[in-house]
């Protein structure tokens, strides 16, 4: 189910309490993550050649990992140049599912696997739990989903109603949403990269 007709504003106000340091650039990641859902209408995993750094493929369209990537240039990080140094200095600590002999610019940080690496391999990764509570605003969350697929998202500061944890921002087949998904499926990795936070 998507959500429509709300405002990103008030739906990141509802939640304020529930961030500390560093508040601004939470909000930022999460005020860029929902514009999203208004722009990005589509799901392509289209191979594009892209710019970089700072490349991206339309932004009406995209994957899962598309969502992360943009909603962390809103705070000038820059996943795609981040992952790339990364994978240079240390290919072969990264997946090698899709056979590639070196690092691909245009790719890389378009994959699951690759962010969720890259996450772990910079601290970032914290416990999985079955409590909704553990989940903050801002969290990057991976599961696998039907069909044996990596998927990723990202926990927004809008709460599902009568319960103690917030929906997810993703794009899982029809443009960026904002959904009751966060066990949904099974979950495969839990990170928080403003690690700082409560």
């Amino acid at each position: 189910m998507k959500i429509t007709g709300f405002s990103a504003a008030a739906c990141l106000l509802t939640c304020t309490a529930c961030l500390s340091a560093p508040i601004d650039s939470v909000r930022k990641v999460l005020d860029n993550a929902l514009w999203q859902t208004t722009v990005t209408k589509y799901y392509d995993a289209s191979y594009v050649r892209i710019p970089y750094p700072n490349g991206d493929v339309p932004v009406d369209r995209g994957v899962c990992t598309d969502v992360i990537v943009r909603a962390f240039r809103a705070v000038d990080i820059d996943l795609q140049k981040l992952i790339h140094e990364d994978m240079k200095k240390h290919f072969p600590a990264y997946p090698t599912t899709w056979g590639l002999k070196k690092p691909d610019a245009n790719i890389d940080h378009r994959r699951v696997s690759n962010i969720a690496r890259y996450l772990k391999r910079t601290g970032k990764e914290v416990p999985p739990s079955k409590n909704g509570r553990d989940y903050k605003p801002g969290d990057i969350v991976t599961w696998i989903i039907p069909g044996d697929l990596d998927h990723i998202g990202l926990v927004s500061s809008i709460p599902v109603d009568s319960t103690d944890r917030f929906r997810v921002i993703h794009n899982i087949g029809s443009g960026a949403a904002v959904e009751d998904v966060l066990f949904e499926f099974r979950i495969t990795g839990h990170y928080r990269y403003f690690s700082e936070r409560k």
